[in-house]
C-alpha cells in the first residue's frame, strides 16, 4: 500500500487523501507506465502551445479584412486555413494524450482496487461480521472508479489551465499592459474563491447523499441476500417500505445537491461574463483611440473564450475532486482498518506431522468483557477422534474458530504437533485443517467449481474422484450439466444433504491433517445425516478430527468426548464411561433416548434443558 502522510508533515484532510493516492500515479515498480505519464504531459503543453497559436492566426487573419489596409486575401486564407490547423492540431494532441494515458488510469484503479480486496480479506472474522456487504462494496466502487477521475482532471485540467493563464497573463501584460493582467487574475482568484466557497457548503450536501445511497444499497442487498426469510415470514410488502423509505431519504438528499450546483453555476457564469464584458469593453475603447487593432480585439476575446473554457469545467473539476476525496475517505477507512489477525515477524510455515492437536489453557471472549472459555485444555492425539458436546452458547464453535485462528485467543495457547498457531502463518495453519461445518455456503457457480475451491491446482480427475469419495458424484452426473450445473446464490438450488456432500469432496479433495466437522449433519434429516455420517466415519480416519456435535448419537465411538458447559470442561472420557458418571452428559444422553422413545419432539434438535437451538430449513 502507498504510505500514508507522515506524522510529521501533517496535511488537511483533502491533500492527505491526494498525498496517498498519486502513488498510484507514479508508480515506482511501472517505468513503462512513467513514460506514458511523461509522454502525455508533453502532448498536454503541445496541444496548449497551438491552442494558444490559434487566437494570433485568427488576429492576422482579422487585421488584414480591415478596410484601409493593403488587401492581402492570400495572406488573410493562409491564416484562416492556420487557424483551422492550429484547432485540428489541438483536438489530435488532446486524443493522442488520452490514449497514452488511458493505461495508466486503468492500471491505477486495478491496483487501487487489488490493494483493497487483499486488505479486506485480511480483516478479520469480527470485522465481516459487524459490516454490511452490500456498504463495503458500495464504498469500495466509489473509491475506485474516483482514482481515474481524479488523475484525469489533475494532469489534464488543472495542470493545463495553471499554464494557460500563466501564458494568456504574459500576453496580455506584453500587448495590453497590466491593468488587464490584474484584471483577468482577480477574476480568476473571485472564480476560486466562489467556487470553493460554494461546494465546501455542497460537500456536506454531497455527503448526505452518499450516506443515504449508501444505506439504500446495503437495505436492498441484505433483503435480497435474506429473501428466504423475507419470503418466510410474508414481508415483501415490509422490505419494499423499508428499501422505499431509504431511497426516498436519498432522493430528497440529492435533490438539495441538484439544487445548490445549480445555483453554482449560475454565480460562476455571472463572474466569467463579467470579465468577458469589461475585457471586450476595454478593448474597443482601445481600438476607438487607435491603440488597439480590430485583430487585438478579436485576439482578446478569442483568448479569454479559451481561457473560460477550462475555467468553466474548474468548477467542475474541483467539485469532482472534492466529491472524489470523499468517496476515497471512506474507501481509506477500510484500508487503515487494523488487521486484528496478523502473523509475527518472520514467522515460519507450520510443519504438519501426525495433527496432533492440543488446547493448553486456553482463555477466550469475543468482548473482553465476557469470557467464552475459561481454561480449556485438551490433547487431540494424531490420528484420534475428539468430540465436543454440551448446550447451546457452551463454546462449542468458538473452539473451532480459535483452531482456526479467526480470533486470537487472550491467554493459554493452541498447538498442532507442538507448533504454536499464533507462531506460524494463517495460511499454512488454515491449509492443514480442513472443515465440514453445518451451513455450508457455495459460490454461485458451478459443482465442479464448488469441489475444485479445495485446492486451487486439483485437476478434473481429481475432482471427481473426491466427489466419489464423498458418494456425490452419481448425483452429480445426472444433473443436465454435469459438473458444469451452476448451484445458485449460496448453492440453494442443491438440497442440505447435496451441499454437505459438496463440502465433504471440497475437504477431501484439501486433504488436509487436522479435520473439524463442526454440527456438521445437525441440519439433516434422520436418513440423510446416516449416510452422511458414513461419508464421514471414512474420511476421519488417519486424520486427527474435532467433531462439535449436538447430537450425542453422531460421537459414541469417538476416542473422547469432552462436555462444555459455560466454556468450562466439565467432563471428559469414552461414552460408555460418561454414561456410568451419572453427570451432565448422561442427563443430555438420558434426555434424548427419552424423548426418541417417547415419540415427542425430536431429541437430535433438543438441548439437554429444553432449549431449542435455530436450524437451516431446506
Amino acid at each position: 500500500m502507498p504510505p500514508s502522510t507522515p506524522d510529521d508533515t501533517p496535511l488537511p484532510p483533502v491533500w492527505a487523501t491526494l498525498r496517498r493516492f498519486l502513488p498510484y500515479l507514479w508508480p515506482a515498480d511501472a517505468p513503462a507506465l512513467r513514460r506514458r505519464v511523461a509522454i502525455a504531459m508533453i502532448l498536454v503543453v503541445m496541444a496548449k502551445v497551438i491552442s494558444l497559436a490559434m487566437p494570433f492566426a485568427y488576429k492576422g487573419a482579422i487585421d488584414r479584412m480591415t478596410p484601409g489596409l493593403e488587401p492581402a486575401a492570400g495572406l488573410a486564407i493562409a491564416l484562416v486555413v492556420a487557424y483551422a490547423g492550429a484547432r485540428f492540431g489541438s483536438v489530435l494532441f488532446d486524443n493522442l494524450r488520452n490514449a497514452v494515458f488511458e493505461r495508466v488510469g486503468q492500471e491505477a484503479g486495478r491496483r487501487l482496487s487489488d490493494d483493497v480486496f487483499v486488505h479486506l480479506h485480511r480483516l478479520s472474522l469480527r470485522f465481516h461480521l459487524d459490516r454490511r456487504t452490500g456498504a463495503v462494496t458500495k464504498i469500495v466502487e466509489r473509491g475506485t472508479k474516483s482514482i481515474d477521475t481524479m488523475l484525469y482532471f489533475l494532469l489534464f485540467n488543472i495542470a493545463p489551465t495553471v499554464l494557460e493563464l500563466a501564458a494568456v497573463c504574459v500576453i496580455f501584460f506584453v500587448k495590453f499592459g497590466a491593468e488587464l493582467v490584474a484584471a483577468t487574475l482577480a477574476m480568476v482568484a473571485l472564480y476560486i474563491w466562489f467556487t470553493r466557497t460554494i461546494t465546501e457548503w455542497r460537500n456536506q450536501l454531497r455527503r448526505d447523499m452518499v450516506d443515504m445511497d449508501t444505506n439504500a444499497v446495503a437495505h436492498a442487498v441484505d433483503s435480497l441476500l435474506n429473501f428466504e426469510t423475507v419470503k418466510y415470514f410474508g414481508a415483501e410488502e415490509r422490505e419494499a417500505a423499508r428499501y422505499g423509505n431509504a431511497m426516498r431519504r436519498y432522493a430528497e438528499a440529492a435533490v438539495k445537491s441538484e439544487n445548490s450546483l445549480a445555483w453554482l453555476n449560475v454565480g460562476q457564469s455571472l463572474i466569467t461574463n463579467l470579465m468577458m464584458a469589461g475585457a471586450m469593453g476595454y478593448t474597443v475603447w482601445g481600438w476607438s483611440r487607435g491603440i488597439f487593432t480590430t485583430g487585438d480585439v478579436v485576439l482578446v476575446n478569442t483568448l479569454l473564450a479559451q481561457l473560460f473554457r477550462p475555467l468553466d469545467l474548474l468548477g467542475m473539476v474541483y467539485r469532482t475532486i472534492r466529491q472524489g476525496v470523499i468517496d476515497m475517505e471512506a474507501m481509506y477507512k477500510l484500508i487503515d482498518t487494523p488487521a486484528e489477525i496478523s502473523d509475527v515477524p518472520d514467522a515460519p510455515m507450520l510443519q504438519p506431522r501426525g495433527g496432533e492437536v492440543r488446547f493448553e489453557h486456553v482463555r477466550f471472549g469475543y468482548d473482553p468483557d465476557r469470557e467464552i472459555l475459561h481454561d480449556v485444555s485438551f490433547t487431540v492425539p494424531a490420528g484420534k477422534t475428539l468430540a465436543i458436546v454440551g448446550p447451546s452458547g457452551a463454546g462449542k464453535s468458538t473452539i473451532a474458530r480459535t483452531l482456526f485462528r479467526f480470533y486470537d485467543i487472550q491467554a493459554g495457547r493452541i498447538l498442532i504437533d507442538g507448533q504454536d498457531i499464533a507462531r506460524v502463518t494463517q495460511a499454512s495453519l488454515r491449509a492443514a485443517i480442513g472443515i465440514v461445518p453445518q451451513d455450508m455456503v457455495l459460490f454461485n457457480d458451478t459443482v465442479g467449481y464448488n469441489i475444485g475451491y479445495g485446492r486451487a491446482d486439483a485437476s478434473q480427475a481429481e475432482i471427481e474422484q473426491a466427489a466419489r469419495a464423498a458418494s456425490i458424484h452419481d448425483f452429480i452426473m445426472r444433473l443436465p450439466q454435469g459438473y458444469d450445473t451452476r448451484v445458485g446464490e449460496r448453492g440453494l438450488k442443491l438440497s442440505g444433504g447435496e451441499k454437505q456432500r459438496v463440502a465433504i469432496a471440497r475437504t477431501l479433495l484439501k486433504d488436509p491433517p487436522v479435520l473439524v466437522l463442526d454440527e456438521a449433519t445437525s441440519a439433516l434429516d434422520s436418513r440423510t445425516e446416516t449416510e452422511i455420517q458414513t461419508v464421514l466415519r471414512d474420511i476421519s480416519r488417519k486424520r486427527t478430527t474435532l467433531v462439535v456435535a449436538h447430537r450425542l448419537s453422531t460421537v459414541v465411538d469417538a476416542d473422547e468426548i469432552i462436555v462444555l458447559d459455560q466454556g468450562r470442561i466439565v467432563e471428559r472420557g469414552r461414552h460408555s464411561d460418561l454414561v456410568q458418571a451419572d453427570g451432565l452428559y448422561a442427563v443430555m444422553w438420558t434426555r434424548q433416548a427419552s424423548e426418541r422413545t417417547e415419540g415427542g419432539a425430536d431429541p437430535d434438535i433438543l438441548d439437554y434443558d429444553g432449549a431449542e437451538p435455530a436450524t437451516s430449513v431446506h
